[in-house]
């Protein structure tokens, strides 16, 4: 199992030795490695059993960075960046010649993004490559919010995870690439659709590619627990369907009551998305432990953050 640890300069020295290391973000725990090197970023691919025509995002100390990866950056990618980076938002934009074809799949455009955590802000600026970090977990599994999360997925693949608490956002970075001068939507996530819509006008939605993803999060199936997972808006018939099986329930605000449920979870007493997106996935985590034989889920309010966690849900239940 990687050792849990807090120290900076130790995990730092594991990524410039060619390592590959669990980090935080205030989104997922992310499985980095050295842009640059070959080795790391197979062994990546490797680890979490990834296909290789899934590209990756690369994370940057900061904005006054990115013109080390990309090129021919629009205005209007510039003008998100400084309205949300650090942050929660990721950017598809041209790759330069440098930026290997294996972080991008072999297509020319790189997706990059500055988190907004602390911890890793101080490990990238400590370090003198990007790092690329996809979620720090088994492909298509449910994506991993806190370091025992981590520690649970895997053995003695790689020697460090960066303990960063848990994470405040929940739900994997929002993606904007452009079609020309058209801001396009690749992936719903932490940054509410609205948010840049304020910004940019209106976004052309592609959020599923299957045999070329132009970026990451766009396969049907993906975030996905063990146990069988359904999605409904009619929790009362569904509960009643399949009551003759143990069913563990993921609901919005109220609670549910029938004989059936044995395990519930409700996401945002408070009503209110950002609580719901944040506690998603660890309620993911929970209830696929709790001897269920299906999870059924409550689709959320179809505004705001309710589109991202609507959007993990349909891919961690299709078949």
């Amino acid at each position: 199992m990687p050792m849990i640890t807090r120290d900076i300069a130790l995990v730092a020295e594991s990524l410039r030795s060619g390592g590959v290391a669990a980090i935080p973000t205030e989104t997922v725990y992310g499985l980095a490695g050295n842009i640059y090197d070959a080795g790391a970023i197979a062994a990546i691919y490797r680890i979490k059993q990834r296909p290789s025509h899934n590209p990756l995002i690369v994370h940057l100390p900061n904005l006054a960075a990115l013109d080390t990866v990309a090129k021919d950056i629009p205005a209007l990618a510039l003008a998100l960046a400084e309205r949300f980076w650090p942050g929660p938002l990721t950017l598809l934009l041209p790759k330069k010649d440098t930026v290997p074809d294996q972080i991008t799949a072999g297509k020319p455009t790189v997706a990059v993004r500055v988190p907004n955590h602390p911890l890793t802000l101080q490990l990238l600026a400590s370090l003198p490559f990007p790092l690329a970090a996809p979620s720090a977990n088994p492909f298509g599994s449910i994506s991993p919010t806190s370091a025992a999360h981590v520690a649970e997925y895997f053995g003695d693949d790689f020697a460090y995870i960066l303990d960063g608490g848990e994470c405040r956002k929940g739900i994997e970075s929002t993606i904007i690439g452009f079609n020309g001068n058209q801001p396009v939507l690749y992936r719903w996530g932490s940054l509410a659709a609205e948010d840049i819509e304020a910004i940019t006008g209106p976004l052309q939605h592609i959020t599923h590619n299957e045999k070329a993803p132009e970026a990451p999060g766009m396969l049907l199936r993906h975030y996905a627990p063990d146990t069988q997972t359904i999605l409904t808006s009619t929790v009362a018939e569904t509960v009643a369907a399949y009551a003759d099986r143990k069913i563990a329930l993921l609901r919005f605000r109220e609670p549910y009551r029938h004989s059936s449920v044995i395990y519930q979870e409700q996401l945002a007493p408070d009503g209110d998305l950002n609580t719901a997106a944040a506690a998603l996935y660890a309620a993911m985590h929970r209830m696929d432990k709790a001897g269920a034989d299906i999870i059924i889920a409550e689709r959320m309010p179809d505004h705001g953050l309710g589109m991202a966690i609507n959007d993990r849900l349909e891919r961690a239940t299709h078949a």
